[in-house]
């Protein structure tokens, strides 16, 4: 038979609530540096997708190579399409593909715009120009070989930059983003906070 000795033990008390409060407080402090971690993480995942929307937004601009085939005593056209306050450059350089005899480097080439309005460059070989846009549309370019037994190449490149408001499309998205960071931080701040 077991016997178990029971003394009476006077003048000492567990303080209880003592512990559980450092309990607490201990627990509280893990608590929050697991939330100041998953706030950490949070917000480096909003920065990584800040940075990717704002590399996709730098390619809005649109710029454009395209190898136009011009046959003898025949037109070809190419369509751009554009909206009020583009800003747009346009170049392009002509090459004789075939030829009998000595045939000149140059095509007739105009520019249709929207509203019907015609801008007449005559006979160019290698050109540079650029205008803003006034009027919202399609904006026909025109070649027309006149020499009829000669085929000719023409090598067209034209870059288009969208302005908002006056203010050039990627600085102006860059704007909104790093305005949006700004409140973000701003946010962050304020709500974390203690009351």
């Amino acid at each position: 038979m077991l016997q178990f000795g029971v003394t009476n033990v006077t003048g000492v008390s567990i303080n209880i609530p003592s512990l559980n409060r450092e309990f607490i407080k201990i627990m509280g402090l893990n608590a929050r540096s697991k939330i100041a971690m998953t706030n950490l993480r949070r917000t480096s995942a909003y920065t990584l997708i800040i940075l990717a929307l704002l590399v996709v937004l730098m390619g809005l601009g649109q710029a454009m190579i395209a190898n136009l085939v011009v046959k003898g005593g025949e037109e070809v056209t190419h369509p751009i399409s554009l909206v009020a306050e583009d800003r747009v450059l346009i170049q392009f350089s002509v090459a004789v593909i075939s030829a009998v005899g000595e045939p000149s480097n140059t095509v007739h080439f105009s520019i249709v715009f929207p509203n019907g309005t015609v801008r007449d460059f005559g006979e160019v070989g290698k050109t540079s120009f650029s205008f803003v846009c006034d009027v919202e549309g399609e904006y026909t370019l025109h070649f027309v070989n006149n020499d009829a037994m000669v085929d000719k190449s023409v090598t067209l490149n034209y870059e288009i930059d969208h302005y908002i408001f006056g203010i050039p499309q990627m600085l102006f998205m860059a704007l909104i983003i790093v305005l949006a960071c700004v409140g973000g931080v701003f946010a962050f701040v304020i709500l974390g906070r203690k009351p």
